[in-house]
Order: structure tokens, then C-alpha cells, then sequence
């Protein structure tokens, strides 16, 4: 690449980050506030509606069903319409769900709109990795998608002090308090949807806001990658939803995301536990705090693996720190030490989701990419249905508070050891080349 190109190819990433990243984040905020929020709303949505605790841990999880069913279907549908107005529908029609969870009034009803809105959100989170791989090339994608995946703590950061106002307002227009969280920040994800639509361009060939030179200098450069990947990678949907690297990545995944829901739906109850406490504004504002350490750390941490390569080990040992993290917070009965627990566990399983995309993200393209990035996220995300109900099951049998906590902890060490066992594309495989080189140990990937 000549000097010229290399400039122009450096201002175009640079711009796009500018103006693509702010947005993304703004909406995976408010996709996560939408599916986390039920956690804020826990005790008095309870209270009001009867529902004992395993029918809200039932619906809390059952929410990552329907999820999971129309995932693959929803991303191939944005991989043919285009994100600008697939990410659209999907923004505005699950916020319109979320804010009809204020009607709940029994465990059929939560049920029911937990599993539409999981339905309504399909396609989104694996929406965004596709499109950023189809914006900003690899040698610079962990640390982009680490910072798109800011989103996932301020999220809570933002999300927990907001909830925990909503649920102190009073009954503003007759509603209970956790009608109106719900409310609010339902409504407010389907105005982002709208705008989304004006707003997101699909692929860099289609930006105004670039440049001649700029456009044609990140075109080329992504265009490349993909002329690789479609040599080493499956060649089309079914040979991605069939490829083993693919399904070894879901299970990895699955353990992931075990760790991260476990933690998501009982920090604000377990904070309120040790402070003796209501979740309000209080406990709202301290689960802040492990949020912003995890947002310092993804930082770091994918700048450093961008720069040093193996990006694979230093997922597995961002995924072993969260286990550890989640563990320590089990045994400990002071407020102190538990945020510090959860500050290390949130360090470490939202690092390791960026460094993690990098692996399927190298070697999956075109339609293949939309469909394995779903079908790896869709059977991923399971795991945040049978976080909540695992957690539970342990607490029964082994008659301990902390067996949860630690039977998740467990989990997430599998996760890490599996990670480092992820080595090398199949042999077999006529889609890759004869002599692969391990996943994300490449310079720069």
C-alpha cells in the first residue's frame, strides 16, 4: 500500500470511528438497559405481580429463547436489506415490547413479553459485529469493538443510577414505578430506532461523508480481507452453520455469556443484600462502580492484544479473571470486598467479549459471516437463560447461598481452558488453507 493509501485509509477508520461509534454505543446502551432492567425492577415487580422467585428467574432467562430461535433469520435479513434499516425495525419494534412489559400482571404475562422481546431484539447484537467487520479492517478491530462494547457498562453505569430513579419517582401518571421504568426506557430505544434509520450507512462505498480517496482506500482494504477469508473460511451459509470452529466458538461462548447474565441479574439484590437496603438510587449509583473499572480495562487490555497479537490468550485469561471475580463475590459479607469481586468480574468478562469476536470475525465473510456470527451468538446467549435457573438449582441442592455464584465461577474457568484449545482451523476442510496458522495468534489479529 502506497503512502497515499495508507494515509487515506487511516482518515477514513478515523472518521468512521467518529461518527459510526458514538451511535452504536448509544444503542447497545439502550438494547442492554431494555433486556437488564427487569434485574432494577426485580423486587417490586415481584411484590406487585406475585411472582415467586423461580417463575422470575424462568422469565427472566426465557427472554434468550426466542432470542436465540430468530437470530440466524434476523441476521440474514440484515445482511439482504442492509443495517440501516434492519438495526431500524429491530430498535423501534423492541422498544415498543419493552415498554408493554408495564402491563405484567402474572407469570403468563411476563412470560409472554419477555419471550416477544428476546424475539423483537434477535439479529441486533450479531447485526453490529457483522457491520463493523464490514467497516473497520482487522489489524484495529479489537480495540473498535472494544470500544463499541463500552455500551455494555455504561449501560449499567448509566442504566443503574436511572433505574434506580425511576423506581424512587413517585407514580407519575398513575403508573407504579417499575411500570414506568419500563416505560421510559422502552420508548426512548424506539426514537434511537427511528433515527438509526437516517442516520447508519451501510458499507463504506456508500458514505458521503467520506472522501473520494478515503472510501476508495477502506473499500479496497476490507475487500481484501474478504477475498481471504472467503479462501479460508466456509463459503457460504449452511458451510458456516456447519463449520466446527464455528460451533466450538458458540460453546465457548455460551460460557460467557453464563458469566456475564449471572452476574447482570443479581447485582443490584446482592448489593442491596450486604447494604441492607432497597434497590433504589443508593444501590444504583454503587453497581456503577465495577462498570467503570470494566470500561478502564476493556480499554487497556484490546488496545495492548491490537498491538501484541494473541488475542486468543488474552481472551481466556480476561475469561478466567471474571470467573475468579464472580467466585470471590460469593464469599465475602462485606460491601467493600464484593464490589471489589465484581470490579475484577466485570473487567474481565466484558474484555473478553471484544477479544473474543476477533476469532470467528477473521475468517468468516460475506453471508457465511451473518450467518455463523448468529448462529454462534444466538446459541451463546442461551446461556443467559440457564444462568439464572443454574444459579438457583445449585443454591436448592447444595442448601448454600454462595453455590450460585460459584457453580457459575465453575463455568466460566471451562470457558477459559476451552478458549485456550481453540488452535488451528480442521485439517480436513477444503475451505481453509493446508497450512493454517493459529486464530487469533497472527500479528495484529
Amino acid at each position: 500500500m502506497t503512502t497515499t493509501a495508507s494515509t487515506a485509509l487511516d482518515s477514513a477508520i478515523a472518521k468512521a470511528r467518529t461518527r459510526l461509534l458514538p451511535f452504536l454505543i448509544l444503542m447497545y446502551v439502550l438494547a442492554f438497559i431494555d433486556r437488564a432492567n427487569v434485574g432494577f425492577a426485580k423486587n417490586v415487580l415481584q411484590a406487585d405481580t406475585g411472582l415467586s422467585d423461580a417463575a422470575f428467574a424462568f422469565g427472566a432467562g426465557i427472554f434468550f429463547v426466542g432470542y436465540a430461535v430468530f437470530e440466524v433469520p434476523s441476521n440474514l435479513l440484515m445482511y439482504r436489506f442492509g443495517a440501516r434499516i434492519w438495526m431500524s425495525r429491530i430498535m423501534v419494534t423492541w422498544g415498543i415490547v419493552s415498554a408493554c412489559t408495564a402491563l405484567v400482571h402474572d407469570a403468563t404475562s411476563f412470560y409472554v413479553l419477555r419471550t416477544l422481546l428476546g424475539i423483537a431484539e434477535a439479529g441486533f447484537f450479531p447485526g453490529i459485529i457483522l457491520f463493523l467487520s464490514n467497516w473497520f479492517p482487522a489489524k484495529i478491530r479489537s480495540q473498535t469493538m472494544g470500544m463499541f462494547y463500552f455500551g455494555f457498562p455504561l449501560a449499567l453505569l448509566l442504566g443503574s443510577p436511572v433505574s434506580g430513579l425511576l423506581l424512587d419517582s413517585g407514580n407519575p401518571f398513575g403508573l407504579l414505578p417499575w411500570q414506568w421504568l419500563f416505560v421510559v426506557e422502552g420508548l426512548a430505544a424506539s426514537v434511537v430506532g427511528v433515527v438509526a434509520y437516517f442516520y447508519l450507512t451501510d458499507r463504506p462505498a456508500k458514505a458521503a461523508w467520506l472522501d473520494a480517496s478515503q472510501r476508495e482506500a477502506l473499500d479496497r482494504a476490507l475487500r481484501d480481507e474478504d477475498e481471504h477469508k472467503l479462501a479460508h473460511g466456509p463459503a457460504s451459509v449452511l458451510a458456516a452453520l456447519r463449520d466446527s470452529r464455528v460451533l466450538f466458538c458458540a460453546l465457548i461462548y455460551f460460557a460467557v455469556q453464563m458469566s456475564v447474565y449471572g452476574v447482570v441479574f443479581y447485582l443490584p439484590t446482592r448489593i442491596a443484600g450486604l447494604t441492607g437496603g432497597h434497590v433504589g438510587t443508593k444501590v444504583g449509583l454503587l453497581t456503577a462502580i465495577p462498570w467503570i473499572a470494566a470500561i478502564v480495562g476493556t480499554f487497556c487490555v484490546t488496545r495492548v492484544a491490537d498491538r501484541h497479537g494473541h488475542h486468543r490468550t488474552w481472551a481466556a485469561a480476561m475469561l478466567a479473571l471474571a470467573a475468579l471475580g464472580i467466585g470471590a463475590s460469593a464469599l465475602t459479607s462485606s460491601v467493600t470486598l464484593a464490589l471489589a469481586a465484581f470490579c475484577v468480574a466485570g473487567i474481565g468478562f466484558v474484555s473478553v467479549q471484544p477479544l473474543f469476536w476477533t476469532l470467528p470475525t477473521s475468517y468468516l465473510g460475506g453471508a457465511a459471516a451473518a450467518g455463523g456470527i448468529a448462529l454462534i451468538n444466538s446459541i451463546g446467549n442461551l446461556g443467559g437463560f440457564v444462568a439464572p435457573n443454574l444459579k438457583g438449582i445449585a443454591e436448592h441442592v447444595f442448601g448454600s447461598p454462595q453455590a450460585g455464584m460459584l457453580s457459575l465461577s465453575a463455568v466460566g474457568l471451562v470457558g477459559a481452558a476451552l478458549l485456550l484449545t481453540f488452535r488451528r482451523a480442521p485439517r480436513s476442510s477444503a475451505s481453509v488453507s493446508p497450512h493454517p496458522v493459529p486464530l487469533g495468534e497472527r500479528p495484529g489479529h
